[in-house]
């Protein structure tokens, strides 16, 4: 299939609020303002979303505005057993009040509630800060530390923009970096979550979009270390058109390897058995061995979504853009299948 590269800084939309400029670019360079959205604002969707991990712990931090729900929600999940827990605030009929940045690469997001709070910091040189304090977290215990996210040289993104064909209004705009080096600590508990430098690594899931009526999507990332070089992805698919550009993309020291379509092979009758993944282009052969799952449900009047999250590790081999082939084992990351409906 053939894709539209971007390379050049172009808008989300045009001046009279239509989504333009499908296909899918290496560096963050699109132009997103939520002002010029024709749609009601109850069907702008805006979330950031970071995924770190250690060799113990996963852990998922993001902060969402779906117009008629907000959301902020943290998932510390062990990787070493079956255990994980799970904080959610929600708040109703937010609108924009987030204040989510209109680009990945400045403005910081800043959560509060009483005593907690959970800070998306954007500084120079593409460093990413998340700090958090929440007193109390899951069952009594509380939550607290700070991470520095930092890019490897050179690195670059995955950027889509893609539309949907029958519903003239809607579109998705969103990056992926899956490479980031993490350092800090999380203090959880009685337990210190400990990040370090080819020990600590983070996922940046960003999404801008004005929702269809209804869509469910799948997607996957991981990153880590093989043989010495730092190997990380993302792949996915939905009912959006992606005839301009696909979500799927493998890096190899920051740098990006575009695929074209992705199928996610799951063993519908049981999540937690290995999963299989192909591309259409015939360059990935990748296998997915589940840890553990998480299921998470919001409703509210017309408005219903639903994640099915499973973490675990990746094995496999992709053919890169210049024709080898790497080989990479036990990456860890998470896949998941979402739906959605207004």
């Amino acid at each position: 299939m053939q894709q539209n590269e971007i390379t050049s800084s172009l808008s989300v939309l045009d001046d009279k609020g239509q989504p333009q400029n499908f296909g899918w670019s290496k560096t963050p360079g699109f132009f997103y303002d939520p002002v010029l959205v024709v749609a009601p604002r109850y069907k702008i969707s805006e979330y950031d979303r970071y995924i770190v991990h250690s060799p113990t712990h996963l852990v998922v931090f993001e902060i969402r505005d779906d117009g008629w729900l907000g959301y902020m929600g943290i998932s510390v999940i062990s990787m070493r057993d079956k255990k994980r827990s799970t904080q959610v605030y929600r708040t109703f009929f937010p609108f924009g009040s987030y204040e989510l940045p209109t680009s990945s690469l400045a403005g910081s997001v800043r959560w509060r509630k009483k005593k907690s709070h959970l800070d998306f910091i954007c500084m120079d040189n593409g460093i990413k800060i998340i700090k958090v304090d929440i007193p109390k977290f899951g069952r009594h215990r509380s939550i607290r530390g700070a991470l520095v996210l930092m890019e490897p040289p050179a690195s670059q993104s995955l950027v889509t923009n893609q539309p949907w064909r029958n519903e003239k209004n809607a579109f998705r705009y969103s990056r992926c970096s899956p490479w980031y080096y993490t350092e800090g600590a999380i203090q959880f508990g009685s337990s210190e979550i400990i990040f370090t430098r080819g020990n600590g690594w983070g996922i940046l899931d960003w999404n801008r979009c004005v929702r269809p009526k209804a869509d469910i999507r799948f997607w996957a990332a991981a990153c880590g270390m093989s043989k010495g070089r730092q190997i990380s992805f993302c792949v996915g698919y939905s009912w959006a058109d992606f005839s301009q550009g696909t979500e799927n993309g493998f890096f190899i020291d920051g740098f990006l390897h575009k695929l074209d379509q992705v199928t996610f092979h799951i063993p519908m009758s049981d999540w937690l058995s290995p999963w299989k993944f192909t591309s259409s282009d015939n360059r990935l052969e990748m296998s997915f061995f589940p840890h553990q799952e998480r299921i998470d449900r919001r409703n509210l009047f017309i408005y219903y979504s639903s994640r099915r999250q499973v973490c675990g590790f990746f094995s496999g081999k992709v053919q890169l853009d210049d024709g080898s082939i790497i080989e990479f084992q036990n990456l860890t990351g998470f896949a998941e299948r979402s739906k959605m409906r207004l």
